[in-house]
């Protein structure tokens, strides 16, 4: 073998061995961008679903609160009639102590279809009886009068007004007189 062979076979395989560290470098610089490339795609599912988790909390409270717009849109009407409602109570007390039975039937129905409407839009009376407990949370005390008897003091007397709840909101309280 000549010395230009051996030369020529020592480029040959320096010029193999440089491909290979080439290729070899290249192969770094693909499996280096293949990690970059999985770490944005990661980066970006989790910014999805994020935004997902986000949209979809953002759809449930705006129905949330479109619900409770509808639940309560009525409630200045309701509430602007409850004074008929207790003018018809009122009527009816005086008029059932009358001898007109007619009268007192015909104004007995307007009551109760008038009730019965409000009813059907979310309108309950407040139940509250004399010798309940005292509760702040549904009623207004208008006035303490000495308890007839110990085991009322501290409880309801007598119920002046009818408190009213809307969709179990509620919108007037009772006005109640306390035993003291």
């Amino acid at each position: 073998m000549s010395e230009n062979n051996i030369h020529e076979e020592w480029d040959d395989e320096i010029s193999d061995a440089n491909e290979v560290a080439k290729n070899a470098d290249n192969e770094e610089n693909i499996s280096s961008e293949t990690e970059q490339l999985k770490q944005e795609l990661q980066k970006e599912k989790d910014q999805y679903l994020r935004l997902f988790a986000e949209f979809d909390n953002f759809k449930k409270r705006t129905a949330k609160e479109r619900f409770d717009i509808f639940k309560t849109a009525n409630a200045e009407t309701v509430i602007a009639l409850l004074p008929v409602l207790d003018d018809f109570e009122r009527a009816t007390k005086e008029i059932e102590k009358s001898e007109d039975n007619e009268l007192f039937k015909g104004v007995l129905l307007i009551q109760n279809k008038l009730t019965e409407t409000l009813r059907g839009k979310g309108l309950k009376a407040v139940e509250i009886n004399p010798g309940d407990n005292f509760d702040t949370d549904k009623m207004e005390a208008i006035t303490q009068i000495p308890a007839p008897s110990d085991d009322l003091k501290g409880k309801v007397i007598d119920v002046v007004e009818t408190g009213y709840a809307l969709h179990d909101k509620i919108i007037r309280y009772a006005k109640v007189v306390i035993g003291q």
